[in-house]
């Protein structure tokens, strides 16, 4: 074959840059899926095509990249507490995608080709296996959290296993004569074998480097090294790069929280680049002068009706027996519909063996085209109309009165990262582009000081642009910090504020120090205090502990809410130590909100049981304490002593103080589902206007 017209690397790449950004802006006019525009313009520019650039060693190695990284992508991304709560019903699909196309596909080559039992076999494996290759679709409709596309991961996960077993149960037959369990039995116990050590070494390899090293292209790079090894290591086991890929995903999705930098910068760099790479090169593999001969366009059609038919009745039938929307089919249809990677391996390890002859392969190829172009499309109109619905649900469920505004004070570059992370990490996702802001009171105008406020914001604001979250950067000179803050809290109507931990210079300094006690006597907004000695991202748990009638402050609810996203996007269980008869209101509180979190409750009858508790915190748990102001419902000569408590019992703990919102007067309903309604007969501020008033009474009558 002659050399292709561009042999320039710069233009080369070049080229392929120009696919990305064109094919988007271009189909997205005819409503088309750009993924369909990035294969089709393999085809063109390839080998078989115009032939404007080789299918050489780069593609084949960015393609192979491209592909482990789509499914890396798809396991990292996935809320593992409702995969557990989809398990279920996705073991119920996986069983039905892969087994109905092994079943009908085998009988069907049997009739339809005349296949001898191992070639039939093989087909079938064809068949059963299939890529998420739409999966991008689902992503940019941000419905990842759907039942259905959790159901669809976890069949794709249990059809590639057992399509990557029959594939090894028709070579072993096809070596030996005869079917040899033994090693159908060695190969179950090295996946048993990669399962334990990927999942065990991994966390601790990931939770000890996380902890150490804080530089954030360090962290991406050694993510990647680790789905690569992984991906590398179920290779030489037997199985297909992608499951280990995969598989390493789901280990380190704890470690990397939704709206965390990593996390953005993971996506940013497969979706621009090497998912992209995927497509085209999967494009530039297409010979259409081949496939469009006639024998293999009758071979196409019966494999083409096979592969969609099988799994359309897999994905109806799962959606019967599980009570789900003919949306929720559509959707696990079309992400479940595409053949590329484990296809075509079968494909040319059966014609390599000599088991499937040249038809059969440009069959498969033209199949693979095919379903990669009817999965994004079908992917896409079922993703539409459940993205409606999740909008319809959203709009009917309890909605906050008032924006969130949170204010970050960020008093040095080392402590402003920090703070900001855990701000994105609590900040509600539907709030307006000004409600998150980071501030800096100077009282000098120092080019040190002037350096140290530039260089603090500057880190707060890339923190968050890294994540795609608007953030106000504020700058305010004042003769004194508190006052500074106050003022920009009442000028924001700032509700929430999220500060770092005083840390004591003399003895005689108190726990949160003196501007903190200023602040907390002079605002009655939130206030979150927090004190990491890891990375929030490493932490396993976060217990709770909730005073006796927290549950009457007029900012129970803000505060409930606040440390349920915090949990849902660390995806961490949490823990709450309170009273029995809170337990549920705070259940009925997080449902209200759909706070679908891992929860566990623990009772707590008197003040000791606290004392008690910093027994059982381990250094990756974040222990969050309710506190509460002078005067307020649940202030008690307990809540008094709280920092002495903390300073003594938890020097070594990671630490959040809550101290609620209080306002006073609140005009909500009490109930168990909505407890913020505190009733007004229980404030401290009418207990003393009614005693007044009875001794005024009093006076009068005597």
């Amino acid at each position: 074959m002659p050399k292709a017209l561009i042999q320039d690397p710069t233009l080369i790449f070049f080229v392929v840059l120009a696919i990305i950004l064109l094919a988007p802006l271009l189909l997205n006019r005819i409503k088309i899926p750009h993924i369909i525009g990035m294969i089709i313009a393999g085809v063109c520019v390839g080998p078989y095509g115009f032939h404007l650039l080789d299918d050489d060693a780069s593609f084949k190695i960015f393609g192979e990249v491209g592909l482990l990284y789509l499914m890396f992508l798809a396991a990292i991304e996935i809320d593992l507490y409702h995969l557990k709560r989809n398990l279920k019903r996705g073991l119920i699909f996986g069983v039905l995608t892969f087994g109905i196309p092994v079943v009908v596909g085998y009988f069907s080559s049997v009739y339809f080709f005349n296949a001898a039992a191992v070639p039939a076999l093989l087909l079938a494996s064809m068949y059963a296996a299939h890529t998420l290759i739409s999966y991008p679709v689902a992503v940019r409709f941000g419905i990842t959290k759907s039942p259905a596309v959790l159901i669809a991961i976890v069949g794709t996960i249990f059809a590639v296993i057992g399509a990557l077993l029959t594939l090894a149960t028709a070579v072993n037959v096809h070596h030996h004569g005869a079917l040899l369990w033994s090693e159908i039995l060695i190969l179950l116990l090295k996946l048993s074998g990669f399962c334990l050590a990927v999942t065990f070494g991994y966390r601790i390899l990931a939770r000890w480097f996380l902890r150490k090293f804080s530089d954030r292209v360090i962290q991406f790079v050694f993510v990647l090294a680790l789905v690569f090894f992984a991906a590398w290591l179920a290779r030489v086991i037997g199985l297909e790069a992608v499951l280990g890929a995969f598989f390493a995903g789901l280990v380190l999705n704890r470690f990397v929280p939704n709206t965390s930098p990593l996390m953005s910068r993971l996506e940013f760099v497969g979706n621009a680049l090497f998912i992209p790479y995927f497509l085209i090169g999967v494009g530039m593999m297409i010979d259409i002068r081949v496939v469009a001969s006639i024998p293999t366009l009758k071979m196409a059609a019966i494999m083409l009706a096979v592969a969609l038919i099988t799994k359309w009745l897999a994905a109806v039938i799962t959606a019967r027996l599980c009570g789900m929307s003919r949306d929720d089919s559509r959707l696990m249809f079309g992400l479940t519909s595409a053949h590329t990677a484990v296809a075509l391996a079968v494909a040319s390890i059966g014609y390599g063996f000599g088991l499937l002859d040249a038809t059969m392969l440009n069959g498969t190829v033209l199949m693979i085209l095919i379903t990669c172009a009817i999965a994004p499309i079908a992917t896409s109109g079922a993703a539409a109309r459940i993205k409606i619905h999740m909008l319809e649900d959203a709009s009917n469920a309890s909605e906050p009165k008032n924006a969130s505004n949170t204010l970050v004070p960020v008093d040095n570059p080392v402590t402003s990262l920090a703070l900001m992370e855990l701000a994105l990490l609590i900040h509600p996702s539907n709030q307006p582009d000004n409600s998150l802001m980071a501030v800096h009171v100077r009282t000098s105008n120092s080019p040190a000081a002037r350096a140290n406020s530039e260089a603090s914001l500057k880190l707060a604001g890339e923190a968050a642009a890294t994540v795609d979250i608007p953030v106000t950067t504020i700058e305010r000179f004042d003769s004194d910090i508190t006052a500074g803050l106050l003022n920009i809290i009442n000028e924001r109507d700032v509700n929430c504020v999220i500060m770092g931990l005083h840390r004591k210079t003399t003895l005689i300094d108190s726990f949160f120090g003196t501007k903190m006690n200023q602040m907390l006597e002079t605002t009655n907004r939130m206030m979150l205090i927090c004190r990491f000695f890891n990375p929030v991202n490493t932490l396993r748990r976060l217990v709770v502990f909730v005073p006796p009638k927290t549950e009457f402050e007029s900012g129970f609810r803000m505060w409930l809410t606040t440390l349920g996203r915090l949990a849902r996007n660390l995806g961490c269980k949490a823990v709450f130590m309170c009273h029995p008869q809170v337990q549920r209101i705070i259940t009925g509180v997080l449902n209200q909100e759909r706070l679908d979190i891992r929860l566990e409750f623990r009772a707590i009858e008197q003040w000791d049981d606290f004392i008690l508790l910093s027994n059982h915190i381990a250094d990756d748990d974040l222990l969050a304490v309710v506190s509460a102001r002078h005067g307020s419902i649940s202030y008690s000569p307990d809540i008094k002593q709280m920092d002495s408590f903390l300073q003594k019992y938890f020097t070594q703990a990671n630490l959040l103080v809550v101290y609620p919102e209080q306002s006073g007067m609140n005009d909500d309903v009490m109930s168990y589902l909505d407890p913020t309604g505190a009733e007004s007969m229980s404030s401290p501020g009418w207990t003393r206007r009614l005693a007044s008033a009875g001794r005024r009474l009093f006076r009068k009558n005597t």
